[in-house]
């Protein structure tokens, strides 16, 4: 039995556009896999997130569209939530940084670091906007990338080689706003210094975590550390934000807060369910699992883990910090500011109850070790040629040829051949290793797994053909007697990764989802004698005029 009870977050999404697939399968997927196989395991687990409604791209995008930051957040907010919730990603809590809850949090957070003296202030010249008359924040900045001579990058990281970046870096500085060249003018912030936390982070990194952190994770905390840590500005000139304590006119870094997002959606969830949120964030006992975006890799493993020692309050760390390389759309990278992009809302739309085709793709490409690659044409293979035709075919030949033998009764069997008990012993190894590996955030091979059964299933019936009009009734009973055993742990090991469709075979065979460990252990999870229910179209095939919509779309959209 799991003693330890766990914490699950995913990234906090930037409520200024809509989510995409990359952000499925960076992070939002594999942490719903975990969570729903954990629960499976009946292990005591929350599923954290929200949407980060604070910062500089929000106001950014404000101004695009001509709203207010507040405008911007409600329209985005919602259409992010209704699409996790689509897609069949199944958050306890779902939050808002906006809300009066996250805003009390992290002014508490910043009040005891000010009270423990741990924060300093700090006169420094930062760049202002002289056209508009005010300073400029990371992300309304752009200029040369010093690393990769990208010349599009941002105040605070370049998108196109990943490097984390200070205003201060950028060659030849431009306004986002104006597109004018900014002035230096003197500002006062509110810095945390990162520096003195250099010790406690080499060895919370460095030693604990050196051999059970991913590499790309470990690696980049590592760089940083090795590179030695500045103190950190935690305040911002902007109007829109949570509002610093004491000084008007400032608001809270959004790297500063956004993190604080996770306890703050914790505590509502909590409040909810008359729950007592220390449980779980000062609980020795409680696991805090983080799936987060390759981008977000400092601010969770350097910044956050640091704010909770300095605040010194009894919070735990991360235990583990899992971020996947990046997806790639048709052979390019994925952009929002050039529309390269699948959008999860567009497609969703484009096809209705189709939302395990996406699951099942983007997680049997998920950018696990590599930077992965998203095209349409692959989408429809994995649809037409595994989905249809190996998995849902095989579901549905099994139903159609129990109701026509046996009156759609699960027949006794007869004499288990050794096929037959191998297929059964499949089942079992089959089970257990996907549970193994989804424990072991090896998303990508269990469902390899998964779909593997029902390429043995397919195989088995096929080859034991139990509608030759030669074969012995006693030996057709004991054909579909294992077959049938096959769907019904194809429906409950489903679950994790296509969640729709795990029901829908569930219906069909008039079966419950179960416990992980049931499932592992029991010999037999439909009886004989027991009556199924009418089969459903699980998939259907996707022909290339729908292909080609898409791939001309996506051509169109490009500005």
């Amino acid at each position: 039995m799991e003693k330890y009870k766990y914490i699950v977050t995913a990234a906090l999404p930037y409520a200024n556009g809509p989510i995409h697939i990359g952000h499925l399968s960076g992070v939002y997927l594999p942490a719903d896999i975990f969570v729903r196989f954990l629960r499976r395991k009946g292990i005591d687990v929350i599923f954290i997130s929200g949407s980060d409604e604070h910062g500089a791209p929000i106001s950014i995008q404000a101004k695009k569209e001509k709203k207010t930051p507040k405008e911007i957040v409600n329209k985005y907010h919602n259409m992010i939530r209704n699409c996790f919730n689509d897609i069949g990603i199944q958050f306890d809590n779902y939050s808002r940084t906006s809300n009066k809850i996250h805003h009390k949090i992290s002014i508490s957070f910043f009040k005891q670091l000010l009270i423990k003296k741990k924060i300093f202030e700090k006169t420094s010249d930062q760049y202002y906007d002289n056209k508009y008359k005010q300073f400029l924040a990371d992300r309304f900045i752009y200029g040369i990338c010093p690393f990769c001579n990208n010349k599009e990058a941002y105040g605070d990281q370049c998108e196109k080689c990943g490097n984390s970046l200070s205003s201060e870096e950028l060659i030849n500085p431009k306004s986002v706003i104006s597109g004018s060249i900014p002035i230096l003018k003197k500002t006062k912030h509110w810095y945390f210094p990162l520096n003195k936390y250099q010790n406690f982070l080499k060895k919370w990194i460095i030693i604990n975590h050196k051999k059970d952190w991913k590499l790309n994770v470990y690696g980049q905390s590592k760089s940083w550390i090795d590179i030695g840590l500045k103190p950190r500005s935690i305040t911002r000139d902007l109007e829109w934000g949570v509002p610093v304590p004491y000084n008007n006119g400032k608001v809270l870094y959004v790297w500063f807060e956004a993190p604080i997002g996770y306890i703050s959606s914790t505590i509502e969830w909590a409040n909810r369910n008359n729950v007592n949120w220390s449980s779980y964030w000062k609980n020795k006992k409680t696991k805090l699992i983080q799936f987060i975006g390759k981008d977000n890799i400092v601010f969770h493993c350097i910044i956050f883990p640091t704010i909770l020692k300095a605040c010194d309050k009894g919070y735990i760390f991360p235990h583990h910090i899992l971020a996947n390389e990046f997806l790639n759309l048709e052979n390019k990278k994925i952009s929002t500011s050039k529309n390269w992009a699948v959008w999860c809302h567009e497609y969703l739309k484009d096809f209705p109850n189709q939302q395990d085709t996406l699951r099942y793709t983007l997680i049997t490409n998920m950018p696990e070790k590599k930077d992965s690659n998203f095209n349409w044409k692959d989408l429809q293979r994995k649809n037409n040629t595994e989905l249809v035709s190996i998995l849902g075919n095989f579901i549905n030949r099994c139903m159609v040829l129990i109701k026509r033998h046996n009156n759609k009764i699960v027949p006794t069997p007869g004499i288990f051949s050794n096929k037959d008990k191998y297929i059964l012993n499949e089942i079992k190894c089959c089970t257990k290793k996907i549970g193994q590996l989804i424990k072991s955030y090896k998303f990508k091979d269990s469902i390899t797994c998964f779909m593997n059964l029902a390429k043995i299933g397919n195989k088995y019936l096929t080859d034991e053909e139990p509608w030759n009009n030669h074969k012995d009734k006693k030996r057709v009973d004991t054909i579909l007697y294992v077959s049938i055993q096959i769907v019904s742990i194809l429906a409950q090991i489903s679950e994790p990764f296509l969640p729709h469709i795990s029901k829908k075979i569930l219906i069909m065979i008039r079966s419950k989802l179960v416990s992980w460990d049931y499932i592992t252990h029991t010999k037999t999870m439909l009886h004989p004698g027991h009556l199924l229910g009418d089969d459903t179209l699980l998939f259907k095939k996707i022909n290339d005029d729908i292909i080609k919509k898409q791939l001309d779309k996506l051509k169109k959209s490009v500005y």
